[in-house]
């Protein structure tokens, strides 16, 4: 009887029901998902909005404000000889004043500048709600196919187990072998058949989730899973990584921009000290024409000092607040680098250990069981603990495997781009 791990199983959908064939299938490997989510994602397209709406703020910011218009009737009953009026050619005279408020040289310029911080500031916050999206989806794809390569490993020990509970069989009836090898082939078979059940609600579970990450029907079809290739050990140097951490990250890069608006902020708060314009051009008509002009300037006096004070200390405030973030953004991105580089490293030195050597141990420790079973030389319970041992190892290298991906998730999360 040949061993039949690694073969490839025909594809088989483990799903209850159907799904519209018209429905293109998608998730052959992760960067498919992704461009889908791209293209269709509620969330990102909501987080790419709200930079747009910030960026819409800069021009407004920066604007003069709108000018005035106002008509003052004057000697409306023309020193009492009349009754009301309200016609500008039968009053004792009209005044048209177009006026237009100017703010003090050098505040258009900072409010513009903090509208274009706080805009960048929202187009690198959508940036880092893209890659927290992205990075849900690889995670989830890599638990899916975990999930899937443990459903084909379970069937494959399905198999097996099959072909061992004939042997048994055919060694009881034989008088070679106790009834009890048989009773416990076909617990081990049921054992593995309510596994089986657990991990296809379970792939399916995952199924949905994927398909609602990335804006699709819950049930969904989607292709057999296929990781991607882990990038080579150089290019996960934690040096290299924290450079690029520095110059990438956009929630640090965002954290920056909230500086630079606070900056502005602070500056702004010292230019309230001093007064806005306001100037005006002022017709005057009496009967139908236009006889006399007047021009009018006014200025506000900065008066209220303590409030002044108070939006200096504000800003103030704001500033230290804004740059506490950055350093504390940086310390805790730093911290979460360097954790997911070592969880990365050793589930790539466990998936060479199990790959490299434990699992061609397992394998051959089964061969010898099993041959020792069909001479008699071994008991049926030393045959499943060899097939147990050989099961388990695929698993870990599964596992590590995916956590390898896992772990590449969120240093690419961290540093703001693929490896």
């Amino acid at each position: 009887m040949a061993l039949a791990f690694g073969s490839a199983l025909p594809a088989t959908n483990y799903a209850a029901g159907t799904v519209e064939q018209s429905t293109p299938v998608i998730g052959r490997n992760v960067g498919e998902l992704l461009d889908f989510a791209k293209a269709r994602s509620p969330s990102w397209r909501a987080a790419q909005a709200e930079a747009q709406a910030a960026a819409e703020r800069v021009q407004p910011a920066g604007a003069l404000p709108d000018p005035m218009f106002k008509v003052e009737l004057m000697d409306i009953t023309n020193m009492g000889e009349t009754g009301v009026q309200l016609s500008p050619a039968k009053v004792g005279s009209t005044q048209y004043t177009l006026s237009q408020q100017i703010p003090f040289w050098g505040k258009r310029d900072l409010r513009r500048g903090q509208a274009e911080a706080e805009a960048r500031a929202a187009t690198r916050t959508a940036d880092g709600m893209w890659l927290e999206l992205a990075t849900e989806v690889k995670r989830t794809y890599a638990q899916y196919w975990l999930t899937d390569r443990n459903l084909r490993l379970t069937g494959e020990i399905q198999a097996l187990l099959g072909k061992m509970e004939r042997v048994a069989r055919t060694r009881y009836a034989s008088g070679l072998a106790a009834q009890q090898d048989v009773i416990r082939a076909q617990v081990e078979l049921t054992m593995v058949r309510q596994e089986l059940v657990s991990l296809e609600s379970e792939q399916q579970g995952m199924k949905a989730m994927l398909n609602g990450l990335i804006g699709r029907d819950a049930m969904a079809p989607l292709a057999q899973p296929d990781l991607r290739a882990a990038p080579a050990a150089e290019r996960t140097q934690l040096t290299a990584l924290f450079d690029r951490l520095a110059a990438q990250n956009p929630a640090l890069a965002a954290e920056r921009e909230r500086v630079n608006a606070a900056e502005q902020g602070r500056a702004l708060a010292a230019k309230n000290w001093y007064p806005d314009l306001n100037f005006g051009v002022t017709p005057v008509q009496r009967g139908n024409q236009v006889n006399e002009w007047q021009l009018m300037f006014e200025v506000n006096i900065p008066l209220q000092f303590e409030s002044r004070r108070s939006q200096e200390r504000e800003a103030d405030r704001m500033l230290q607040a804004a740059r506490s973030r950055v350093e504390a953004a940086n310390s805790k991105l730093a911290g979460e680098l360097g954790g997911a580089v070592a969880a990365l490293n050793a589930a790539r030195r466990t998936e060479h250990l199990i790959g490299d050597t434990l699992l061609a141990q397992s394998e051959a420790t089964f061969e010898a069981a099993l041959a020792g079973y069909e001479t008699g030389r071994v008991d049926f319970a030393t045959l499943l603990d060899a097939q147990r041992a050989i099961r388990k190892a695929k698993q870990d290298l599964y596992k590590a495997q995916a956590e390898q991906q896992l772990r590449l998730a969120d240093i690419e999360r961290i540093v703001g781009d693929e490896l």
